[in-house]
């Protein structure tokens, strides 16, 4: 087991999915995989491994942020030796262009974050998913008949702000969404030679102040979560 994650050696799947919340990582293994196994509940943060259609694939939560998404996917690439993980999670869409359920499959991530340059001395302030998943994913997308988006995102340590004007570096990059993890995710992945993808369902338009009601959010995330599933079992 490694620090923050308890499972045993050999209780981790090859490809791992990873929201953000642990009650979405619960949700997932209870209506989706076959013979699931809560395999860590360290600091409530839940990992179960099960079968999806007869193979093998983990699904466990990130928590929010890099540093805690820098954490969680180190240790499932080093001391579990897991070779792709697929962050889905939400989005909030800075035009509206994007509309509300909106799939997004995420080609790089830009970053004012200083958390590649000293974890990794990786000084760009965009990344690109890693591997070949991105694009299992978009083939996916096209089988399922999901209009899956390839954007870039802006991935923003912050949450809450002074200034409510779209940041410069989404526009320097063109990102017309925002998250918080995919950056952090991304430079893991380049720094290990792992596979690394994210696909986020849009949540809110920012401009618009819309918003998935929580009696949608289920509903909303089910073809993301379906997308991520399908692509994960091509990729084992």
């Amino acid at each position: 087991m490694s620090i923050h994650i308890s499972a045993k050696k050999g209780e981790i799947a090859k490809v791992v999915l990873q929201p953000g919340d642990p009650l979405r990582a619960q949700y997932i293994a209870e209506n989706y995989l076959e013979n699931a196994k809560l395999v860590s509940k360290t600091r409530g943060i839940f990992y179960y491994t099960g079968l999806y259609k007869g193979k093998e694939i983990t699904v466990g939560a990130s928590g929010m942020g890099f540093p805690s998404i820098g954490i969680y996917s180190f240790e499932l690439f080093t001391e579990y030796e897991v070779d792709t993980i697929i962050r889905i999670g939400t989005c909030g869409a800075y035009t509206t262009d994007l509309k509300l359920f909106d799939i997004l499959n995420i080609e790089k991530a830009a970053s004012e974050s200083t958390y590649a340059k000293y974890a990794w001395e990786i000084e760009d302030e965009i990344l690109s998913h890693q591997g070949n998943i991105f694009g299992t994913i978009n083939e996916t997308a096209k089988e399922l008949s999901l209009a899956a988006k390839a954007i870039n995102v802006h991935s923003s340590d912050i949450f809450y702000r002074k200034d409510q004007n779209i940041p410069a570096i989404a526009t320097k990059y063109n990102c017309p969404a925002v998250e918080m993890e995919a950056f952090g995710l991304f430079a893991n992945a380049q720094h290990l030679g792992k596979n690394a993808a994210t696909i986020l369902t849009v949540t809110d338009i920012i401009p618009t102040h819309e918003k998935i009601s929580a009696d949608e959010r289920e509903k909303a995330l089910k073809p993301m979560m379906e997308l991520a599933l399908e692509s994960a079992l091509k990729s084992l």
